[in-house]
């Protein structure tokens, strides 16, 4: 069967009209969602761009990394204080650059990956569990500087996060009277599309690094570093380069978390969100651009699920409610922890793995099977249920 479609010119693959399609659908959800569902939206963008970068480190060069929220912290801060200028908030003196906020934008990419290029040196000569030990150092030594830098990163309360502003156009709830088709687009509405391009760039770099001699190179120090080694790849040097490249993406993922929740406190970066993103990545695929992009939008979605919809699911109670039952977040790490533990046995290709699977593409599983019936028996089919219905934009008057 034929993989690519032909329009009458050059051949099309499927799975570039898919792409193409989801991309265009991703357009339409600020016309129609409300402000809940639109920064659901923009946190799974910072879980996909994180993802991507961490699967980069752990999926194709095969180095663990436990501190990874580390460099979420230092976009997100870093971002706040070169776009912030120096004022006073209560007691406390919060120095800031004033740089343009794009501009500022770009310099946390860069700082986060001089944060990754100065711990590249460990991260080129430890491997494994070694390394992972090390870079869980990151998180407590981050929480400290965060909690005791006061005049940069407001200490215990955090510090609001300045607005993105390009050409002129303002990203935050500017009242400036812009509306499309109708619809008033304020911050999130006009956040959602520069977090789209920013998702697009992280996935577009990604797949190229894959498929070029930096991503081979990478795959090779996976399998066998001995083989690499006889073919000319220096260990060390791709193993920091990983490094580097893996936390600029989490500071870009970092930077777009501060402008979505509009304030940064050290809370946000602890020990449960690098958890969280490895869960990401073994659960969507580790070596996957999509799969990594599946992985986060699975994990990071469904405790804001189970959160807004807890009065009707079974169990399942909302944070500070007196009920018995359990809580939204501790429903959504035993659903996702057990969907790990059943990627891992049952999936280890992980979502995207299956999907490749149906599609006759992944390799047998690692175990035996039983030699095929001489008659085939019926197969067993099972029908999903649809979940919910569209949410219209709440129009204010």
């Amino acid at each position: 069967m034929s993989r690519a479609l032909s329009l009458g010119g050059p051949s099309v693959s499927p799975r570039r009209i898919t792409a193409l399609v989801c991309s265009l659908l991703l357009l339409v959800p600020p016309l129609y969602l409300s402000s809940f569902w639109l920064q659901t939206g923009l946190f799974a963008m910072v879980a996909v761009i994180s993802a991507i970068g961490l699967n980069l480190l752990v999926g194709t060069a095969g180095q663990l990394s436990l501190g990874h929220a580390f460099f979420l912290a230092v976009g997100a801060y870093g971002y706040t204080w070169l776009a912030d200028d120096s004022h006073r908030s209560g007691t406390t003196h919060l120095s800031g650059v004033g740089l343009p906020p794009l501009l500022a934008f770009l310099a946390a990419v860069l700082l986060a990956g001089l944060a990754g290029a100065a711990f590249s040196p460990m991260s080129g000569r430890l491997r494994g569990m070694y390394l992972g030990v090390a870079t869980l150092a990151l998180i407590f030594f981050g929480h400290h500087a965060m909690l005791n830098a006061e005049s940069y990163t407001g200490g215990f309360n955090g510090r609001s996060v300045p607005e993105m502003e390009i050409l002129g156009l303002s990203l935050g709830d500017a009242d400036d009277g812009l509306s499309v088709l109708g619809v008033p687009f304020g911050g999130l509405e006009r956040l959602w599309y520069f977090g789209l391009l920013l998702v697009a760039v992280a996935a577009w770099a990604a797949r190229n690094l894959l498929r070029g001699r930096p991503g081979r190179a990478l795959g090779a120090l996976r399998d066998s570093e001995v083989a690499a080694a006889v073919m000319g790849v220096p260990a060390s040097r791709f193993r920091a380069a990983a490094f580097t490249v893996s936390s600029m993406y989490a500071g870009a993922a970092g930077a777009l978390l501060a402008l979505a929740s509009q304030r940064v406190v050290p809370d946000y970066f602890g020990l449960l969100l690098s958890m969280d993103m490895l869960a990401m990545i073994v659960i969507g695929g580790l070596g996957s651009v999509a799969g990594a992009a599946a992985g986060a939008v699975f994990v990071s979605v469904l405790p804001q699920l189970l959160a807004h919809y807890s009065d009707a699911l079974p169990l399942v109670v909302s944070a500070g409610s007196g009920e018995p039952g359990i809580g939204s977040a501790d429903a959504a790490r035993f659903l996702y922890g057990a969907a790990l533990v059943l990627t891992l046995v049952f999936a280890p290709g992980g979502l995207v793995g299956l999907i490749t699977r149906g599609g006759g593409g992944l390799p047998a599983l690692p175990w035996p099977r039983r030699p095929a019936p001489a008659t085939p028996s019926s197969p067993l089919t099972s029908a999903g249920a649809p979940t919910g219905g569209d949410t219209l934009k709440e129009h204010t008057p």
